[in-house]
């Protein structure tokens, strides 16, 4: 079942009052969304105790949670003892989320450094490898763990890279950040055709049941030459890209991903709103 919810709490959030990810639950779920992501980008600081509680009052709200790991993981730095690091980051990330009663983790996978992309690429690619025989042995392999798309043109993430990684294993399943895949690509995102084309490559690599439950990142994002430069909000009438054509796409090709509203400061707001577009445009096919 298609789910639609915030990245941490709104500007809305604050202004009610509230300021404990708990409370975020019952927020989230009185807006008639039904998922929200928990971001660890600064580093997984968080004690078992306030783990637990979190998930019993999201279990109570019936919103499932997922987490995003540190922004610090690189999978393609040349220093072994670095990558050591993002090993952890990414397990430690997935051991948290499941004491939160969650099981998807989202990670960026990458930056190209001074290399040559290909072999930046392929160091990523031989390290994910690696993680996925730690997932393994930790016990950690119902868990769903999600490459992101990004939005620089110096970090690794594009469509193909992301699907390639996804393919080493089941544990590995995409997310997608249109915004990122929009801003890398210059405004790329216009039509519902423009996102089929994405999807339905992901699909002949990954089939239907890897991707029907998919991860997704949305938001309009501001970009220059380089790709991404800031998140903006649904207000925006310059850069994109717009839900509607993306709703679109994922009702004719009935997929039912998880999608993240990553607006800045509106993101339970603008979650909203995919989710009236996405019934809107459903009760029309």
């Amino acid at each position: 079942m298609i789910k639609f919810g915030p990245s941490g709490n709104s500007e809305s959030f604050r202004a009610a009052g509230y300021s404990h990810t708990e409370e975020a639950a019952a927020f989230v779920r009185g807006r008639g969304l039904d998922c929200y992501e928990y971001s660890f980008g600064r580093g997984v600081r968080i004690t078992e105790e306030k783990a637990l509680s979190i998930a019993a009052a999201f279990r109570k709200e019936d919103v499932e949670i997922s987490v995003h790991a540190p922004y610090f993981v690189n999978f393609a730095n040349p220093d072994d003892e670095m990558a050591e690091r993002s090993y952890e980051y990414v397990l430690d990330s997935a051991r948290a989320a499941k004491l939160m009663g969650g099981r998807r983790v989202v990670f960026h996978p990458a930056a190209q450094g001074k290399e040559e992309r290909a072999a930046a690429v392929l160091r990523t690619k031989d390290r994910l490898k690696v993680l996925r025989d730690r997932i393994y042995l930790c016990g950690l392999q119902d868990m769903i763990f999600c490459p992101e798309t990004m939005g620089k043109t110096a970090q690794i993430g594009t469509i193909e890279e992301v699907t390639a990684f996804c393919e080493l294993d089941p544990v590995f399943t995409p997310c997608v950040d249109f915004g990122h895949v929009n801003a890398r690509e210059q405004g790329s995102l216009k039509t519902a055709e423009d996102y089929r084309v994405r999807l339905e490559y992901m699909l002949e690599r990954l089939g239907y049941e890897r991707m029907k439950n998919f991860h997704v990142h949305f938001s309009k994002i501001q970009y220059g030459a380089k790709g991404e430069i800031r998140h903006l909000t649904f207000e925006d009438d310059v850069f994109g890209p717009e839900f509607e054509p993306l709703a679109e796409t994922l009702v004719s090709l009935k997929l039912e991903p998880y999608i993240i509203s990553e607006s800045a400061g509106t993101q339970a707001e603008d979650a909203m709103e995919m989710k009236r577009i996405y019934e809107r445009v459903k009760e029309t096919v």
